[in-house]
């Protein structure tokens, strides 16, 4: 192996964020790239996934997966291509996704690293729709959303990565989506481009009236992204054993004092409904099943990616992942390292 002149560069947690992260809150980094041990591999990484998990990731608080500690390369799913290899799964010159971190090179012992089939479709799509975020989508719908034929499924934080996979997913399942997103333009991407039926715009609409509206006969399903004021109004539009998919709260992530709990919460007993919180990684013995799908539908046309590609170096990540919380994305963020 060649060793690159430059190093390695990476982002590091310098300290635990209050509120939306700050330049502070980082450190940049170059170490010596790695000669990877036995039964490792050497990864030059390409595409970085950004997702709103991350700011979860950064506090040092109970959850699903422990917090990143200070002083720690930053997590981040990632793809690349493998520029050394000592690992008999593997071979110098396949492109590969693992939890590689914020940096351009990665030494892996192969634990949770995958091929990935360029020739199906691009790195990003394989970060969006084939990766984390049509899984995500994927299992929740389906496994704790089970959807029927003619039934209505709201999705909030419907623009974003997971949802618009999920509004798709409902859509080829026979039911009526409806999303929730922030702004027409994203409200119009909702209906013209992943085929919702209805949106609505949580900024300029009076959100109860829409959801009334366009959800005359209550909610059948509700995937939440976003949590806050939005599920507690979703919650008073609920049928009859409507299943609510806790999958994320982005509106809640940086908030400096805890938030309340949805005062609407009644709905779930008068309804006879349920609340399930879901994470991905739970469904991991069966990626291969639902990638196969998620790929089938791509290919023939019934399911559209739509990929938020930043171009950059590793530096360029703090600014970018703001991006997730300010509203400036539609569909799934990737840092694309040039």
């Amino acid at each position: 192996m060649t060793t690159p002149a430059a190093g390695n560069r990476q982002i590091r947690l310098a300290a635990r964020p209050s509120g939306l992260p700050v330049p502070t809150d980082w450190e940049s980094t170059v170490e010596p790239v790695p000669e990877p041990a036995d039964g490792h591999l050497l990864v030059e990484v390409s595409h970085i996934s950004l997702d709103p998990a991350m700011r979860g990731w950064m506090n040092d608080v109970r959850s699903y997966i422990p917090p990143v500690r200070i002083g720690e390369v930053m997590r981040a799913g990632a793809i690349g291509r493998v520029l050394a290899s000592r690992h008999p799964d593997f071979a110098v010159g396949d492109h590969v996704f693992g939890p590689f971190g914020v940096q351009e090179y990665a030494e892996s012992d192969g634990a949770g690293v995958r091929r990935v089939d360029l020739g199906i479709a691009p790195p990003e799509t394989h970060l969006g729709v084939l990766g984390a975020t049509g899984l995500t989508a994927y299992f929740g719908l389906f496994d704790i959303g089970r959807p029927q034929p003619g039934q209505t499924v709201l999705v909030s934080g419907a623009a974003g990565a997971v949802g618009s996979v999920v509004g798709q997913l409902a859509r080829l399942t026979g039911c009526r989506a409806v999303g929730i997103a922030g702004g027409p333009d994203k409200c119009r991407t909702l209906t013209e481009e992943f085929g919702f039926d209805a949106a609505v715009d949580y900024k300029n609409d009076d959100v109860p009236a829409a959801l009334r509206k366009h959800c005359p006969d209550g909610v059948d399903v509700f995937f939440d992204n976003v949590g806050g004021t939005i599920l507690d109004v979703a919650l008073t539009r609920l049928a009859r054993g409507a299943r609510v998919i806790v999958c994320g709260a982005i509106s809640q992530y940086n908030n400096t004092e805890p938030g309340p709990g949805p005062s609407n919460y009644l709905s779930l007993l008068v309804n006879r409904a349920s609340m399930t919180g879901m994470v991905v990684f739970d469904y991991a013995d069966r990626y291969p099943e639902a990638t196969a799908e998620l790929a089938g539908w791509l290919a023939d046309g019934r399911l559209r990616a739509r990929e938020d590609v930043v171009e950059g170096d590793v530096t360029s990540f703090p600014e970018t992942l703001l991006r997730l919380f300010t509203g400036a994305n539609t569909g799934k963020l990737v840092l694309r390292i040039r």
